[in-house]
């Protein structure tokens, strides 16, 4: 799956695809995990849902299981593809692969130092990483209303 190729951004600049596998972890009562930046990233303490890089040949279910697993120590059981977003950071412009994530084993942990956080939409955590704003919505827009 990685290997995306190039796309031209709004400023005229033909800029690499960073493919990147996304998992929105949601528990039966729709509460879902956001982990905070760890300091050193670009965009540090903002809030997203975990992930990472896919690797050269790796598809987006073998790398948001590795990813899932080394950053939080969960092994997913099930997931499925929901939602494809691209954003233009100024360190990257990337391809966001969120796949839905309603079974693991095991409870997370911030293996990298992370803060992490069950949330419901609205969010009282922030500030929220801007792809991540739309993922909320489209959270809040399918959480039944009591």
């Amino acid at each position: 799956m990685s290997g995306a190729g190039t796309v031209v951004s709004a400023d005229g600049q033909a800029r690499p695809v960073t493919e990147v596998a996304v998992g929105v972890l949601v528990r039966p009562d729709g509460r879902f995990l956001l982990a905070q930046r760890p300091a050193g990233k670009p965009y540090e303490g903002y809030w997203e849902f975990p992930g990472g890089k896919l690797e050269p040949g790796e598809t987006v279910e073998a790398a948001l299981t590795r990813e899932l697993h080394e950053e939080l120590g969960l092994d997913v059981t099930r997931s499925e593809r929901w939602h494809t977003l691209e954003h233009d950071y100024p360190h990257a412009y990337v391809r966001l692969y969120f796949c839905k994530v309603t079974d693991w084993v095991g409870q997370p942990v911030g293996r990298e130092g992370q803060a992490f956080s069950w949330q419901y939409a609205p969010v009282d955590v922030g500030p929220l990483l801007p792809a991540t704003i739309p993922v909320v919505a489209w959270l809040a827009e399918e959480r039944p209303t009591p």
